[in-house]
């Protein structure tokens, strides 16, 4: 074959690669432009914001440097808001991931009528933010809610006030998270087990195992990425909660519900400060990439370990 030859045939080779990844990129370009636009952009700005002073007027802006994260952390409500961020994760992130865990394993198995249980689980997790928040808070009602009637019923004469109560109004909000995500992440344990092979329980029954012992030295450790995967995803989304609270009790009452991202809110959209509501979402930025990046060390000590 001639030079000639080769060089055509490798300039026909580069033609069908660039085509191709054209042909490629083409697919995923109203995605990056959505996502620059909505997304990327915003961040990018956000990190402006947070040394300027803006109401979001005509009024240019004016830069003051860290004035404004000096301002939110001398802010109390911002040391109460993110306060109350942390108490609210601990409060959902190990219970919803345990409690799907289990109901997953519960759920794996064959029993009749396991598509129905399965679905009635996951439902909560699909149903309307607004929808839930609006039931929950008619159950929770205090003088005349089933919640506070059935304690009643069963001997407790002074039931929690839930919502209206600054000691239990996070707990509230943290019930019903549970209970909303929980079989979310149930489907994804589920997802998992489907991987266990089956073989490792056989020769585990052959060997004596009980179901603890199997649950303990085979499902368990099988499903470690998994638990990273879903403690990594409640915990960004427990510190990025605001709907739930906003629907069920608005930040309140007082401040005793007020998270991380409602502080945000109220800053930016309620009273025009752009500035610090920019560097609140900076520090939260920097919260969840710390606790993340701990998790990731965790993760590998903890892999390692059972290795």
């Amino acid at each position: 074959m001639s030079s000639n030859e080769n060089q055509a045939v490798a300039k026909g080779k580069k033609n069908r690669r660039i085509r191709s990844n054209v042909i490629g990129y083409s697919f995923i370009l109203p995605n990056l432009i959505g996502y620059s636009i909505f997304v990327f952009i915003p961040v990018c700005f956000s990190f402006v914001l947070s040394v300027m002073k803006w109401d979001g007027s005509q009024i240019p802006m004016e830069f003051v440097g860290l004035q404004n994260f000096a301002q939110i952390f001398g802010d109390r409500f911002f040391r109460g808001a993110l306060w109350h961020t942390v108490v609210y994760a601990l409060m959902t992130v190990l219970p919803t991931l345990v409690l799907a865990m289990l109901l997953a394993v519960l759920l794996n198995s064959k029993i009749k009528g396991i598509a129905f249980y399965r679905t009635a689980f996951f439902f909560p997790y699909i149903a309307s933010i607004v929808a839930v928040g609006a039931v929950w808070n008619m159950l929770f009602q205090p003088d005349f809610g089933p919640i506070n009637e059935f304690l009643k019923l069963i001997g407790i004469s002074n039931p929690p006030r839930w919502v209206v109560s600054t000691d239990w109004a996070m707990v509230a909000v943290a019930i019903v998270t549970i209970w909303k995500y929980m079989g979310y992440y149930m489907i994804v344990y589920l997802a998992a087990l489907q991987g266990i092979s089956s073989s490792l329980y056989e020769a585990a029954s052959i060997d004596g195992a009980n179901g603890w012992q199997k649950l303990r030295y085979i499902t368990i450790p099988m499903l470690t990425p998994t638990t990273f995967f879903v403690l990594i995803m409640l915990t960004i989304q427990c510190f990025k909660v605001f709907d739930m609270v906003y629907v069920m009790t608005g930040g309140g009452p007082g401040n005793a519900t007020q998270t991380l991202v409602n502080y945000i809110y109220d800053k930016a959209f309620v009273n025009w400060q752009f500035g610090p509501a920019s560097a609140g979402a900076i520090v939260l930025f920097a919260v969840v990439l710390v606790i993340t990046l701990i998790q990731f060390q965790g993760e590998k000590k903890w892999s390692k370990d059972m290795m």
